[in-house]
């Protein structure tokens, strides 16, 4: 199953980000997508998974929950916007994570992509695709890339989409 993963698209989606998510068996988004066209025009392309952001309106936070669990290829995925990393997690999601730890957790939010290690959680895999959008403090725009097979996260790929500005 080869997955492309976005957040932060705050309204944001150019032809490079679309043409490197052709291929893929589906596109998950971890919230703040900033409009419903960013999410209408994401499904165009593969089936989406999707999460609200904080800067979400109500518009988008009828058609994607807050959070979502979800099997994909024997791997347990859990996506959320705000969740922290490894060692700070946010209080729900570390709630969540001690009671029943995902294989991968996922969420965006900081802008900052992050690829890591939790031993201290039946050693989850922790993925932040930092922004594919222009807004915010960060200044490449970044996406992954990655399959799922057997229940492992295997090629990944760290995207630069190019300067914020």
């Amino acid at each position: 199953m080869k997955i492309g993963l976005l957040s932060d698209t705050h309204s944001y989606l150019d032809d490079r980000i679309l043409a490197l998510l052709e291929g893929c068996d589906e596109i998950w988004h971890a919230g703040d997508f900033g409009s419903v066209d960013v999410s209408e025009r994401l499904a165009q392309v593969a089936p989406l998974r999707g999460v609200y952001g904080n800067i979400d309106d109500p518009n988008i936070r009828h058609l994607h929950p807050k959070n979502i669990r979800f099997d994909c290829n024997e791997l347990d995925v859990l996506m959320t916007h705000i969740g922290g990393y490894p060692g700070r997690y946010a209080p729900e999601v570390r709630a969540m994570i001690q009671t029943n730890p995902p294989g991968l957790f996922i969420c965006g939010h900081s802008h900052i992509l992050k690829v890591m290690h939790d031993p201290k959680h039946g050693n989850l895999l922790h993925l932040n695709p930092g922004a594919a959008g222009k807004h915010g403090f960060h200044k490449i725009r970044t996406m992954l890339r990655f399959e799922v097979e057997a229940g492992k996260v295997q090629k990944l790929q760290a995207i630069e989409l190019g300067k914020r500005a």
